[in-house]
């Protein structure tokens, strides 16, 4: 999981990135100069207390730790008065779609998105296994209930779908946005490598007003909660267009 950062200096980018054995490591990239620059040393000391936490929501079976149940607990706090609306228009509140069930739930960066749907074929390959552990499998998007509706009738996706035209959910949970965070060489490859394999953009849905004002730089993620509103075990940040998760981390996480 990587989650950029973007400070005032044009020339310098900072990621950081929370590798899979749960430590940080920091990388300062300066266009001009490979000197460290001790504004960033505190930047950088301050992120990654944020941000090492998030592991410890990881795709494993031990219980949480205290610390680990603040962060959850955090989670839950900024998704606190969150509301998506199903395809039929009804409101719900975001984390009532864990309260009393697990559920994995993925964020799509629009629902026009080829990568989008290829991860969404990814996690329907798994239902029956999640099916079997009692486990809800739902796709939030960023658009409205008719772009939702267009999404369900063209993948057939067989999970729950739901819309989120204020995109409150992602800016809750603090999802990396941005053109620098769209157009990479991975990113790049995996839409090539999606066309190859059959799935398409639907450009129709891609262009549409409430997608297109935002520019299309919205990322995704996804996590695993419930049941309980607070009980967010999973939790992971796309850096990029295309970052999927370990789909196997995710099994884990919520059927094993």
């Amino acid at each position: 999981m990587a989650i950029p950062l973007r400070f005032a200096t044009p020339a310098t980018a900072v990621w950081i990135e929370a590798r899979r054995d749960r430590h940080a490591t920091t990388i300062l990239r300066n266009t001009k100069h490979s000197i460290p620059n001790p504004r960033f040393s505190f930047q950088r000391k301050k992120t990654n207390e944020r941000y090492r936490s998030l592991p410890l929501l990881s795709a494993t079976s031990d219980s949480l730790g205290s610390k680990s149940a603040i962060t959850s607990e955090g989670l839950t706090s900024s998704l606190e008065g969150v509301e998506v609306f199903d395809i039929t228009g009804n409101a719900i509140c975001i984390t009532d779609l864990w309260k009393d069930r697990k559920a994995v739930v993925a964020f799509a960066r629009h629902f026009g998105c080829v990568l989008c749907r290829k991860r969404a074929d990814l996690l329907a390959s798994k239902k029956e296994l999640m099916d079997a552990a009692g486990v809800a499998l739902v796709l939030i998007g960023p658009g409205s209930t008719d772009q939702a509706k267009a999404f369900v009738q063209q993948t057939k996706f067989k999970g729950e779908v739901y819309a989120d035209p204020s995109h409150s959910s992602f800016n809750a949970l603090d999802f990396a946005y941005g053109v620098s965070t769209t157009f990479t060489p991975s990113a790049g490859m995996k839409i090539i490598q999606s066309y190859i394999e059959g799935y398409r953009q639907d450009w129709g849905l891609s262009f549409k007003k409430n997608t297109i004002s935002r520019g299309g730089w919205q990322q995704g993620g996804l996590l695993v909660a419930g049941p309980g509103v607070s009980n967010i075990s999973y939790i992971h940040k796309d850096k990029e267009a295309g970052d999927d998760p370990n789909i196997e981390d995710v099994v884990k996480a919520c059927c094993l």
